[in-house]
């Protein structure tokens, strides 16, 4: 690989190989930093079925290099153990049986170092071979599934730090990742409505740049008169709607999340907790108390819902949150001011600022907004050939979309147009909302 320091300038072509290279390594080297806090006994805790175990967190981000990249593309590679194309594919029918998603927590082999052993093989492998690959006719394919695959590490980036800090949470000692927790401002912006004006808009990706195959294609909506909230609801908001009995009263409820709040004996979000001294909170720094003006986090659509028909309003629906979105940057000189990342990253969640002239704020950066949109293909939409097509469109079915990105979700890994989605139930993923109404 040649030095960008050298005196003879590189060409384009060169200069965007050298970056994808740095890229790569970076995300890399990310993952396993976010690990390092982490004991081998941490690393191999599932502490329910939607949880993975760290160790399967760093194991599975490699298999898809060495799977979809290494393997694919150099009929000279070595693979490092065959065995572990069944223990870490995760959903790829197309790349044959595997390991059930429950059982992930019982791989107590390979240990933890032989993770890491296959994790250094493979970085090594497609660091050795990007500038070979560069001379190919397909290169573009090859450095599309290579950006591909550093935006799905990055998406376990954040997944490691949600399911570990459930993992914490089921011990006793309330144990935390990091520390110390850090301060936060108490003061911030009274909520007010902002208007999302009637007419026609386009929503979904526009190139260049990385997206994922469901943000696209762009394509034209309506939108109808509406307001959302110029900020996310609160703790202290929401511990007015469990004080006034929200999780006791039936007509506040979708019919399956009133089902839920029954079955699971249900009074207050994920993580809550009422000691001696008050209500409190875990986070990935341990146990706290709750800081009131934070935004709410770790509650699943059907909390969300129930909210908002106490508060006499409803959940955006995924196109007016991107207008909104789109609508601030254009007071921002960068789409990262707008998705907040502090040096060193915090890893919970801050009370609203706010951010220049915006009517909004808090529309990424602080926890993944909940929406009222169903989790289906945009018109036009096609899954790829083979198996990467079974990224995303294959779930498409009983899922909502969230937008806005989280405090743990990379920096460089969010734009406007990005759908997350998860089913109505589910809570450990880093999950609040505004509200919205219609005019």
């Amino acid at each position: 690989m040649q030095n960008l320091n050298q005196s003879r300038p590189l060409s384009p072509a060169l200069l965007e190989q050298q970056a994808l290279a740095d890229r790569f390594l970076a995300v890399r080297t990310q993952t396993q930093a976010l690990a390092a806090p982490l004991s081998a006994e941490d690393a191999q805790i599932q502490s329910m079925p939607d949880v993975s175990p760290t160790k399967w967190h760093l194991a599975h981000s490699t298999w898809f290099f060495e799977t979809f990249i290494l393997k694919a593309l150099d009929a000279t590679y070595k693979i490092f153990d065959a065995d572990f194309h069944f223990l870490f594919n995760s959903y790829y029918e197309a790349e044959g049986p595997r390991h059930p998603r429950p059982q992930r927590g019982l791989l107590s082999r390979p240990p933890l170092s032989q993770v890491l052993d296959y994790r250094h093989h493979v970085t090594d492998a497609v660091n050795a071979r990007i500038e070979g690959w560069a001379d190919r006719e397909d290169w573009p394919d090859i450095a599309a599934l290579i950006e591909l695959g550093c935006h799905h590490e990055e998406q376990h980036q954040e997944l490691l730090l949600t399911d570990i800090k459930h993992v914490l949470s089921c011990n006793p000692l309330a144990p935390g990742y990091a520390s110390p927790f850090p301060k936060a401002m108490q003061d911030i912006p009274a909520a007010t409505w902002q208007k999302i004006p009637e007419g026609l808009t386009e929503i979904g990706h526009r190139p260049p740049g990385f997206a994922f195959d469901n943000e696209g294609p762009r394509h034209k909506v309506w939108l109808h008169e509406a307001a959302l909230s110029s900020r996310l609801v609160t703790t202290g908001e929401f511990l007015e709607f469990i004080e006034d009995g929200g999780y006791q009263n039936p007509m506040l409820w979708l019919s399956e999340g009133w089902d839920w709040v029954k079955s699971r004996n249900r009074t207050a979000p994920l993580y809550w907790s009422r000691q001696e001294d008050g209500w409190q909170i875990f986070t990935l720094y341990g146990r706290q108390p709750i800081n009131w003006s934070e935004p709410l986090c770790h509650i699943n659509l059907y909390e969300a819902d129930a909210f908002a028909t106490w508060a006499g309003a409803r959940l955006p629906r995924e196109e007016e949150l991107e207008y909104a979105t789109i609508a601030s940057l254009t007071a921002q000189e960068d789409h990262r001011a707008l998705h907040r990342a502090e040096e060193p990253p915090r890893l919970h969640p801050s009370p609203a600022r706010q951010i220049g002239n915006t009517p909004f704020t808090q529309l990424s950066g602080a926890v993944w907004h909940w929406t009222a949109s169903a989790y289906s293909a945009y018109p036009g939409f096609r899954t790829a050939a083979g198996a990467i097509g079974e990224y995303n469109g294959k779930f498409m079915c009983n899922q909502y979309v969230l937008r806005g990105g989280s405090c743990v979700t990379p920096k460089d890994h969010w734009r406007p147009s990005y759908r997350n989605f998860f089913p109505a139930h589910a809570q450990w993923q880093f999950s609040g909302f505004r509200l919205a109404k219609d005019i």
